[in-house]
């Protein structure tokens, strides 16, 4: 039992500063090319270091059966079960591009990479990182540049925080987190905004919690047109640190509010034959086109009819589940605020709220209820004496 505690205290230490990410899930990778950019790597086919990557070079990567073949100046260095790319010096970076089935746009990764065989016909490529440069990148691609250095420390403690409660999402397939948005976006390493890196490194180690003492939930989204939602209008689930508030902070961006036409028997078609709109009423009939929301809702006109805004919403594709609608004509017209889902931090919000001063603190304390900042490792050493004193308790029955 002690070694299994000891173990508890020195693990986080070593998992939680690297990463080892699925990269360009979104293509299918035939044919891979990995060029230098900085830093020089050395090639491992399995186990046996088979080659380098130099200044102004680029080796091929090949699925050819079930091996990945090496190719590099027209000369075939062998076919590997794996390959690893690893990194001769700190903070090396790659180009990677896909060459095959079609030719995509390059990007660029820090630290190493791990590259195996996947499906039938293609290559799986994971960023082993640290988990420094992976926030950055994922901060860019989430949330661009050119921001204030308050709301980037916001959206770095919000990355870290959902890293650390999923480490576990695409263990399945090899690796712990993809590229994609369900996971969080991470198109590249960090290039073009070095206010990132401050912030991440003002915030390191720092996450968010919820009045439990557990791992919170970070929720984010473009804009809220105003007003944040509850998380149950969204997803039928309640997150007591996601309440709405009003926000004026947001309001004057130009996703703060939008339009759309929708051809008004579409409407009428949708709402009537998904959810039994009673198109024959006397009262509610006539009044399938027409509807006001002054505030965000979870419904559409009542929740004793059972349409939820957010399949309109996703039916329709539109912005965001708050919006108010009339027929004009042969349409109906839909005058909506905000941009997204509409739980937790506005980002245009707390960009806004940044301008003005607040600090990332402030502006996460006010898109949620009863949070708290941490550093991962004091909140380790509390979960892991909490889990020591219930084993002690136990040996003591």
């Amino acid at each position: 039992m002690l070694m299994h505690i000891l173990l508890l205290l020195i693990v986080p230490k070593l998992w939680a500063q690297e990463l080892d990410i699925g990269i360009m899930r979104d293509y299918q990778l035939g044919t891979i090319e990995i060029s230098y950019h900085t830093g020089n790597y050395e090639i491992y086919g399995d186990t046996t270091l088979v080659t380098n990557l130099w200044q102004g070079q680029s080796i091929l990567f090949k699925r050819v059966g079930t091996q990945i073949k090496v190719v590099k100046l027209d000369k075939t260095i062998g076919s590997y079960d794996s390959v690893t790319v690893k990194e001769m010096s700190e903070n090396s970076c790659l180009k990677i591009q896909c060459l095959a089935p079609t030719s995509k746009k390059t990007r660029r990764y820090r630290n190493d990479f791990i590259l195996t065989p996947e499906n039938d016909t293609e290559i799986k490529v994971i960023n082993r990182v640290e988990m420094s440069n992976y926030l950055g990148g994922v901060i860019e691609s989430e949330g661009g540049g050119g921001k204030h250095l308050e709301y980037y420390k916001v959206q770095a403690i919000l990355s870290r925080t959902y890293v650390l409660g999923h480490l576990g999402k695409h263990k399945k397939e090899g690796f712990q987190l993809c590229d994609q948005v369900h996971c969080q976006a991470y198109h590249n390493m960090l290039i073009y905004t070095p206010t990132i890196a401050e912030a991440v490194d003002a915030t390191r180690g720092i996450v968010m919690l919820k009045q439990d003492l557990n791992l919170a939930e970070g929720f984010f989204f473009a804009n809220c047109g105003g007003q944040t939602s509850e998380a149950d209008f969204v997803w039928n689930e309640i997150v007591p640190h996601c309440k709405r508030v009003l926000d004026t902070f947001c309001t004057r961006s130009s996703q703060a509010t939008w339009t759309k036409e929708i051809d008004a028997v579409e409407w009428r078609d949708y709402l009537f034959k998904e959810f039994g709109y009673p198109i024959n009423d006397s009262i509610l009939g006539p009044l399938i086109y027409n509807f006001s929301q002054p505030t965000r809702e979870a419904f559409y006109k009542y929740p004793q009819l059972g349409i939820p805004l957010r399949d309109i919403r996703t039916h329709f594709r539109l912005k965001s589940t708050w919006f108010s609608c009339k027929k004009v004509g042969d349409v109906v017209i839909l005058s909506g605020k905000g941009f997204g889902h509409g739980v937790g931090v506005c980002q245009e919000g707390a960009m806004g709220m940044a301008i003005h001063g607040f600090t990332a603190d402030q502006i996460l304390n006010f898109y949620f209820t009863n949070i708290r900042l941490m550093d991962y490792y004091s909140w380790s050493f509390y979960q892991q004496r909490e889990f020591i004193k219930e084993e002690l308790e136990r040996a003591s029955l």
